[in-house]
This record gives structure tokens, sequence and C-alpha cells, in this order.
């Protein structure tokens, strides 16, 4: 009865969104009683596309004001499956009538106490990992400076994913299989409770992936929790400014990233480069040089306004738990 509800669940929302639902899920009683309210609500989707949650404009903004002057502006998804309740994600991670998934970046299994996920790549170094977009707070050392200009064509290019990879899980097996980006609000805990002293305080994080990524966001809510709907108004952290701690962060997963050039992006070549950007690598020799040699990285850009945001070119569990502790920290 359970997984019938969280059935359920998922094909009212893929059907709200105007996604295609699973064949047996449009010829379930009752179906054609409903197809007038998913019709309307479309349509309102539809007028309100241009609007975004409270979390996403306050990122929106960010980017739009670090970005100025580059020449680059990215855009976050204005519709994504939003996973506004605990366990979907673990639903949609597989497909509907199967107990496996495979993909150029994940295997997913069923199992009898739960769901086994083993990303392609399940253990990273950190060696050449860190990147930071310039204009913001200062760079440490040890890390890599990136333009800003740069940040923002990969930032463009994270939001442009193969159509392979949007494909859900859930639907995988579908002649017309669904394909989306899938969002999850977090709030995880800065400031414990001591009683007597202080209140409990949180950040608002936003995870974004392609919708074949499902499982990493099945990890992330495993471990710092689902804030629900960024829609409404009672999970928005600005109208509760005592519990927020008045950060905001988002992620990105674009694993299709390392196959960007470094020319491409607009790094200079290694004549007209800078010290630091020949020993940071941030140029080329070669027009087909990869990016951080074709190799994961994460790139975040942040300053003073106390926003993050965050694209990781990888789908390593690991870097999406140590990314929302960085932001934490």
């Amino acid at each position: 009865m359970a997984k019938f509800a969280e059935n359920a669940a998922i094909n009212l929302r893929l059907g709200m969104l105007g996604l295609p639902m699973p064949q047996n899920a449009r010829n379930t009683p009752g179906s054609d009683l409903v197809q007038p309210i998913l019709a309307r609500q479309r349509e309102l989707n539809r007028r309100l596309s241009h609007k975004l949650p409270a979390v996403d404009h306050r990122i929106q903004s960010f980017l739009d004001e670090y970005l100025e002057g580059t020449g680059t502006a990215p855009k976050l998804p204005k519709q994504t499956f939003a996973l506004d309740q605990p366990g979907l994600a673990r639903t949609l991670s597989l497909p509907m009538e199967s107990d496996s998934f495979a993909s150029e970046h994940i295997t997913s299994y069923r199992l009898v106490n739960g769901v086994l996920h083993n990303p392609t790549n399940d253990r990273r170094t950190t060696k050449g990992v860190f990147h930071i977009a310039e204009g913001g707070l200062p760079i440490q050392d040890d890390k890599i400076a990136v333009p800003r200009e740069v940040f923002g064509r990969i930032l463009e290019a994270a939001f442009q994913p193969p159509a392979d990879s949007m494909v859900l899980p859930y639907g995988s097996g579908e002649s017309e299989p669904p394909r989306c980006w899938a969002s999850l609000q977090m709030r995880p805990i800065v400031v414990p409770a001591v009683p007597g002293f202080t209140r409990e305080k949180t950040l608002e994080v936003r995870f974004f992936a392609p919708g074949s990524l499902m499982a990493n966001l099945d990890f992330v809510e495993g471990i710092f929790g689902n804030a629900g709907d960024p829609y409404l108004p009672e999970n928005d952290a600005s109208l509760n400014p005592e519990t927020w701690t008045g950060h905001t962060g988002a992620i990105v997963l674009a694993p299709h990233l390392t196959k960007l050039t470094k020319k491409a992006l607009g790094l200079p070549h290694i004549d007209d480069a800078t010290e630091r950007q020949r020993r940071d690598g941030m140029c080329w020799s070669s027009e087909a040089e990869l990016y951080n040699g074709g190799t994961a990285f994460k790139l975040c850009a942040r300053d003073e306004r106390g926003v993050i945001v965050t694209v990781i070119a990888d789908n390593y569990f690991g870097y999406c738990k140590k990314e929302v502790k960085a932001q934490i920290s």
C-alpha cells in the first residue's frame, strides 16, 4: 500500500508538470476524472512560469549581480520535479516496474532492505578539485582561481546537460520517458539549540540535478533531511529570520562539464596568461585541452552577501555530502 501511495503521488506530480506518466498510470480507474484538474494546473504553471520560489530568487539575484558585465547569464531551471516530501527521491531513483537502473554515471538496485546505489566513481581524490571564482571573497593560495566569466560559462553549460541525463529513472522503461531537472530543498543545522541561550538556526540549501542523478538527491536527503516545497511560504527561511543564519547555498550536479575545453570557456593562451593562471592550469597551449584535464572538479562563487553557488562536475556521493558541509562551515 505504501508503494502504491508513493507511485500515485509521483504520477500526480508528473501530470501536473506536463511530463509523460507511466502507461499503467494513464489507464487506472478515475484517471479521466483528474485530467481536467491537471490541465488547469498546467495552465496555471505556464502563466506563472517566470516566477521562482523565494530561495531560488535569492540565488538568481546573486548570480545576476555577481556575473554582471561578464557577458554570461546562467539561469536556474524554472521547472523542476521538486522533491517536496521525504522518500520521493528513493522511489524515483528506480523504474516503476523494474528493480534496477543503469546509466553512464550510476547503477541502482532494489533490495529487500532498501536501495543500493553504485556511482561509477565511488572513490575520488581531492587533488585539483577545489576551484573558486574570482571577484568575491579572497581565494586561498592552495585553491584554483577561476575568472568570473569562465565561472559564468561553466554554469551556463551546467544547465544544458545531455538529453539522456535528464531521464527520470522512474519512467526510464517507457517508450516516452519523462525528462526533467530534479530539485531538493534542505535546511541543515548550523547552530544547535541551547536551552536558555540560543535557538536552533539553519542554512538554506538548494540542490539541482538532472533527472538521471536522482540517487544523489536520495543520498543527501537521507543525511540532511527534506525542507519541503520551496514554493510554500511556510518553507521560506526569510519569513522566519530567527531560525535562519541568513545564508543561502545552491549546488548543481553536472558530470558532463568534464568534456568542456579551456579555449571554449574563454581561458587565455599560455602566452597571455598570468603567473598564477599558468600555475593553476587556467590557460591552454592546445585548442583540444580539456578544462581541469577532463577530470572531476567543483567550482564555487561566493561573496560577502552570504550566498554560495557550487557546480560539481561529477556525481560522486562524497562530493555532494562534503559540499553541503562546506557550505555550513
